[in-house]
């Protein structure tokens, strides 16, 4: 890759040092699960998206070496046991892929939005195609095999309607009816409970296996907020007569030998926080029912201390790696 003439600006350096943290992390994943797959469609699927990201890993890395950046650390082979025993089983492979590539998906939104320099942009332009791709094929593999649940059904608007009372934002009436919930709010109820649903199977299988007293403490305690946001948008769909159709069976094994390092496995939660502070706050934006909007609003409050928490335990353990940083230029007078 020839040297560009104009530098990385500092939002290209710091989009580009987050992806590289995030491809290598979801390589090491899939070198575990690919290891561990028995199903050949699940595998190419996996052994596909490997390929894919090795060489952008690469772009990333020659593109920092002509701008003379330190490369990030990273994840590599000292972070993950192909050779640990299965610890999760039923597709859940395919499944946590697909939510790996929900997060990527917003983030090259992200991040294409915030590079100027061709290159840059067209690395996140790729990824975002390679990641579309992947994202249809793991859905489809999903449904095939009836692992993953689809929406529920709703009756086909067959009118145009026009909101013209401010009681439809009203869902704290104690004495009336609270309207039904409305299509985009059945949306957001239904995605946030899938996604929580695989992330108390992972969280569970983390837990089972993390060598360090406080990680294990900390999973176990994150496995207990999802469980609640669970219950409480159950609660929420059952109000308007609809329940949530989740995968059945339970797809972590007895395992208690770590196929990942402490250090990944927070890494992992932290995305999967980042992503769930997200997906609540959009949900309490595009809800039209204030009970709905508190109730995601308080909702993302416990997944920002969660999160906080889980900062705080990778710095104490030397696992987060700081970011690149703008010159101090106090320091730089005072001769420090």
């Amino acid at each position: 890759m020839q040297r560009s003439s104009q530098p990385l600006s500092s939002s290209e350096i710091g989009t580009l040092w987050l992806t590289y943290l995030e491809k290598t992390f979801i390589m090491r994943v899939l070198e575990y699960f690919i290891e561990k797959s028995d199903d050949k469609q699940a595998k190419n699927i996996m052994t596909d998206l490997w390929h894919n990201l090795k060489t952008y890993v690469e772009k990333i890395e020659v593109t920092f070496k002509n701008e003379d950046i330190a490369i990030p650390n990273g994840f590599n082979e000292r972070d993950v046991d192909r050779n640990a025993p299965k610890l999760f089983d039923f597709g859940f492979d395919i499944m946590f892929v697909r939510i790996l590539k929900e997060i990527s998906m917003g983030m090259y939104t992200l991040h294409l939005n915030m590079a100027y320099r061709e290159d840059v942009v067209l690395i996140y332009k790729d990824l975002t195609a390679i990641t579309q791709k992947c994202y249809n094929s793991c859905t489809q593999y999903l449904l095939e095999k009836g692992i993953l649940s689809r929406p529920p059904n709703v009756t086909h608007p067959i009118t145009n309607e026009i909101v013209n009372d401010t009681n439809y934002l009203n869902g704290f009436n104690l004495f009336g009816e609270k309207r039904s919930l409305n299509t985009i709010e059945l949306g957001y109820l239904h995605h946030s409970i899938e996604t929580n649903n695989i992330g108390i199977q992972l969280i569970t299988g983390f837990a089972q296996c993390a060598k360090n007293k406080e990680v294990k403490d900390y999973f176990v305690k994150g496995k207990e907020i999802s469980k609640k946001i669970i219950k409480e948008l159950e609660e929420k769909m059952l109000q308007s007569d609809i329940s949530f159709s989740a995968a059945s069976g339970n797809f972590v094994t007895n395992s208690t030998k770590s196929p990942f390092s402490d250090k990944l496995m927070m890494f992992c939660i932290f995305l999967l926080n980042s992503f769930g502070l997200g997906s609540q706050s959009f949900g309490a934006i595009f809800s039209l029912r204030n009970d709905l909007t508190l109730k995601m609003a308080l909702m993302a409050k416990n997944i920002y201390f969660y999160a906080e928490d889980g900062i705080k335990i990778m710095i104490k353990n030397g696992w987060l790696d700081q970011p690149p940083q703008m010159a101090d230029r106090n320091k730089i007078i005072r001769g420090e």
